[in-house]
């Protein structure tokens, strides 16, 4: 299977928005509703779940590569940014914060870690706000570790240290 035919390949780390970083572990034939679809299969580790997405639709899904550096770089500094918080409703700024976070985009995802964000001296969080928090930053970190080829915990050391920084 070479490159020019798919966009990605087997064992390739991809990031799918609603689910965060899985990787390639297959691309089968299987039929649905009589037709013959091309699908790449993507297991997602961390929900011990498979998704199969067709090859021919796998961009306007979202399907992406890891970031590049670049990304990498702005995220790391959006972190250290000073936190947004507007001033509308928790509700709907809940739901904006959700929709970012499954966009799949890293430096909307890193937007959400900055603005949640609680030094040790500042109040503590609500349940739902602790909740997007974590979401977030797994979500982060699980990409960084798959580019540098660290663990998630060493991921978390990263994104921690910026937003020190930034405290």
């Amino acid at each position: 299977m070479n490159k020019s035919a798919h966009d990605f390949s087997l064992g390739d780390h991809v990031v799918y928005p609603a689910h965060g970083v899985g990787t390639v572990v297959g691309i089968e034939n299987q039929e649905v509703a009589g037709l013959t679809l091309e699908v790449y299969v993507i297991t997602f580790d961390h929900e011990k779940m498979t998704l199969r997405v067709p090859t021919k639709k796998a961009k306007t899904a979202g399907l992406r590569a890891l970031a590049a550096g670049l990304v990498v770089t702005q995220a790391l500094t959006t972190l250290k940014g000073r936190a947004r918080i507007k001033r509308t409703m928790w509700s709907r700024r809940a739901q904006e914060y959700e929709a970012k976070i499954n966009s799949g985009d890293l430096i909307s995802i890193a937007e959400v870690v900055r603005d949640l964000h609680r030094a040790e001296n500042q109040p503590e969080q609500s349940y739902s706000e602790r909740q997007l928090y974590e979401s977030a930053l797994d979500r982060m970190a699980r990409e960084v570790a798959a580019i540098e080829q660290i663990d998630r915990d060493a991921a978390i050391g990263i994104l921690n240290k910026s937003l020190q920084k930034a405290a």
